[in-house]
């Protein structure tokens, strides 16, 4: 078991016939953390209490882009290889401090559903201690539904087609968006994709978006019909990069950048400079665009929020 928090927080054993359960205060805060020794990701070594070392460690970057937004946990408390869930609804048991947010389910006809919402340090290492491997967040906040602050770009390889295509792809959608005065960042989904986000800030709505993504999606598919795809049906993918466009609408979420990913080993999703997708799309080198949490500190104390601007960019469609 390692826990980063116990060098500077206290750090008790509490084990008493049960698992064996950690108190460490966080930020004032004080939680029971349980399981830490449990590998998630069976072979890797990385374990419960590696994840939430992680997630402490890079909140920093990570809880502004989290702050007042509704998040959908998705859980593995048995590992990756185990029954997994989505969770919309905030778990009844959670602490008093823990914030939330009522919103309305599309997919439970209408019923406002009680979010999560992870502002601070000690709600992401409660999450974190759920085993919430993944963080899906919405394009909006809680108080303004109706508005997202940014259009997203979710791009899909069907096999064979592979992240390399991804890379292609986004970066022709970089330049077309360009030469329309938009500027855009990029992170790797952690996953098999890409996700290419157009910062916006200013007072908009789901259809506009949702709609101009759809028909920016719909061009390179008549255009590149043998690359790009632009329907959801999944008979249709093979071989062909999906742009998803759909991931614009206020009953869908996005898998939140820093996030770890639930897959055969730790990859995070992490946002990336172009010049190292447009590097991998040269070098065909997919091994340049995954990053383990441990890599994902170090650029970032070294190259600080590269979603900075996703936070702050205003620009109009």
């Amino acid at each position: 078991m390692s826990l980063r928090l116990a060098k500077d927080r206290r750090l008790t054993s509490r084990a008493a016939g049960g698992p064996e359960t950690w108190s460490v205060e966080v930020d004032g805060r004080e939680l029971r953390l349980t399981h830490l020794d449990k590998e998630l990701y069976p072979g890797t070594g990385f374990t419960k209490g590696d994840m939430i070392d992680y997630y402490a460690a890079i909140a920093p970057a990570m809880l502004p882009h989290l702050k007042d937004r509704p998040i959908t946990l998705r859980r593995f408390p048995g590992g990756v290889d185990g029954e997994g869930w989505w969770e919309k609804h905030s778990p009844d048991h959670r602490p008093r401090w823990v914030k939330t947010a009522l919103v309305e389910s599309k997919s439970r006809g209408g019923e406002k559903v009680r979010y999560t919402t992870i502002n601070d340090l000690p709600t992401l290492v409660w999450v974190a201690n759920l085993a919430a491997i993944e963080l899906h967040v919405s394009l909006a906040r809680a108080r303004s539904r109706k508005t997202p602050t940014s259009m997203v770009f979710d791009l899909d390889p069907g096999a064979p087609a592979d992240i390399l295509d991804c890379a292609e792809i986004a970066l022709l959608i970089r330049d077309t968006l360009e030469h329309q005065g938009l500027e855009s960042l990029v992170k790797v989904s952690g996953s098999k994709g890409l996700q290419l986000y157009v910062p916006l800030n200013v007072r908009t709505t789901y259809d506009k978006t949702g709609g101009f993504a759809h028909e920016l999606a719909k061009v390179f598919e008549s255009q590149m019909p043998d690359r790009v795809v632009s329907k959801m049906k999944k008979s249709l993918r093979g071989g062909k990069v999906l742009i998803d466009w759909s991931q614009n609408s206020r009953h869908k979420t996005t898998v939140a950048v820093y996030s770890l990913r639930a897959k055969d080993e730790p990859f995070v999703s992490c946002p990336v400079e172009w010049r190292l997708i447009e590097r991998a799309a040269d070098r065909s080198d997919p091994d340049l665009l995954f990053f383990t949490p441990r890599q994902v500190i170090d650029r970032v104390a070294k190259k600080g929020d590269l979603f900075a601007p996703v936070l702050e960019l205003e620009q109009k469609l």
